[in-house]
């Protein structure tokens, strides 16, 4: 699902860009200058849209690997906070036997005495 929405955002991305570049060019292009210079000016202009969108794409994916780092490591750590709530569940299990077989001997030895005293 994360990755469907960085690629929404990937494409909405690059949908703007595109958009503005055909707008700044149908604007260039009736724009009274000769076509020698608009030529040229939309020229520099793509370059510098293409060295743009080439870094945003790559900020996106940086940001998108961070990410991934982190839920990784967040699953990481979740996973050893179970493993010690297991063992933590484990031991109070064998303590809680233990005090049920105590309690069950005070139990048996109390018996017994109550028995010898009634005969």
């Amino acid at each position: 699902m994360a990755e469907r929405e960085n690629n929404n955002i990937t494409t909405g991305a690059m949908m703007l860009i595109v958009g503005g570049l055909i707008g700044a060019g149908v604007a260039l292009l009736y724009a009274p200058q000769s076509g020698d210079k608009t030529r040229k000016e939309l020229g520099k202009y793509a370059k510098k849209a293409r060295r743009r969108t080439r870094d945003a794409v790559e900020a996106v994916e940086d940001f998108t690997e961070q990410v991934t780092d982190m839920a990784e490591a967040v699953g990481e750590r979740a996973a050893e906070i179970l493993d010690k709530g297991k063992d933590m569940a484990y031991g109070a299990k064998k303590g809680l036997l233990k005090a049920m077989a105590e309690g069950e001997s005070r139990l048996e030895k109390q018996r017994n005495r109550l028995m010898k005293m009634i005969g």
